[in-house]
């Protein structure tokens, strides 16, 4: 019994669940998209901040709550070139008693494929990389143990650093995107770090996600556009199916539609699942959620989301919810009059 009460703290610790996947998940991935996609450094051509906050299941003792800043912004080189950009987020995550602390740096680079008489059908595309490091640990001490002398958990103190890296492709336009990436290529071995040569620790380790993300902006009148969006995460897509080093995480997809009011309003709606609960594989439907945001004249811009969870957590759980904070400098155009008008961002928040 003792080992098995030691698997599961590990696999919640470390959040490498058999079922799970291990990086966080954002309501407002379409607003907040810099820590899944490197090539993203850069695409809304100013000086980008974004602070988000996620309680997920809250009312749930040790449920997640995670927090993620990032920044990007293009970098000038040379009297011309200002492809180039640069950016890094850091984030932190907590479940139960564990922590996570994340630092990236991200590069991408514009290659602009066309050159057409109109601003909005020139099309895009950026290479991006990422690399930096999380530190992940544990407090063990702090469990209700039914023994307290438990020799599973004596001086068993995890405090590890896990390097990796990244890349992604993105491909865009005024009114449209498709994104692809893979934002930790490493593998790091967690059992090994942990216990070196015990056994009885389960083949933890880190696995790569694969995201692909599509969408666009329909735009009915000047002040109403439709903006739907999606997205496709996959774990492990390379690693052999029922075996030891197997993984049962579904590959999730979100479906978004989002609305932009006088261009400064958002309000949308989204549905959560996995390819699994569709085809009814086993796996269930995960959630509806509801968002809203607001874009300020000076740059500044907040929104708030809500996920009502569809499986049986949802009682014992309140859900979950998503704040987020935005600031940017961002660019203008002028007007038939040579006034000033902000630039409509369709695509970004």
């Amino acid at each position: 019994m003792k080992k098995y009460i030691l698997l599961t703290a590990v696999f919640l610790g470390i959040g490498f669940s058999s079922n799970a996947q291990q990086d966080a998940m954002f309501t407002k991935y379409m607003f907040n998209p810099l820590p899944f996609n490197p090539a993203i450094t850069g695409t809304t051509q100013a000086l980008d901040m974004i602070l988000l906050h996620r309680h997920q299941w809250f009312g749930l003792k040790g449920a997640p709550m995670t927090q993620s800043f990032s920044i990007h912004s293009p970098i000038k080189i040379g009297k011309y070139n200002d492809n180039a950009s640069f950016g890094g987020f850091l984030g932190h995550d907590q479940i139960g008693v564990t922590r996570t602390f994340t630092g990236y740096a991200t590069f991408s680079y514009r290659l602009r494929l066309n050159n057409p008489t109109r601003a909005r059908k020139t099309i895009y595309l950026n290479i991006g990389l990422s690399g930096g490091v999380a530190n992940w640990s544990a407090n063990y001490s702090s469990l209700n143990l039914d023994d307290s002398n438990d020799p599973s958990f004596q001086n068993l103190t995890p405090n590890l650093f896990l390097p990796n890296f990244g890349a992604g492709l993105y491909l865009y336009s005024k009114m449209w995107y498709v994104g692809i990436s893979a934002p930790k290529l490493l593998t790091n071995n967690m059992r090994t770090r942990l216990q070196n040569e015990n056994s009885s620790l389960p083949i933890a380790q880190e696995y790569r996600h694969y995201y692909l993300t599509f969408g666009g902006a329909i735009e009915v009148t000047e002040n109403f556009v439709i903006r739907p969006s999606f997205l496709i995460k996959n774990v492990g897509l390379f690693v052999e199916k029922n075996s030891q080093n197997s993984i049962g995480a579904p590959t999730e997809f979100n479906i978004d539609l989002g609305f932009l009011l006088m261009r400064r309003f958002w309000i949308g709606v989204s549905f959560r699942s996995s390819i699994e609960a569709i085809s009814g594989l086993g796996s269930s439907y995960d959630s509806v959620d509801f968002w809203l945001g607001m874009r300020l004249k000076n740059g500044i811009r907040f929104g708030l989301a809500y996920d009502y969870t569809l499986t049986k957590i949802q009682g014992p759980g309140l859900g979950s919810y998503e704040v987020i904070l935005g600031y940017d400098l961002y660019k203008t155009l002028e007007d038939a009059d040579g006034g000033r008008i902000i630039d409509p961002r369709y695509l970004n928040f």
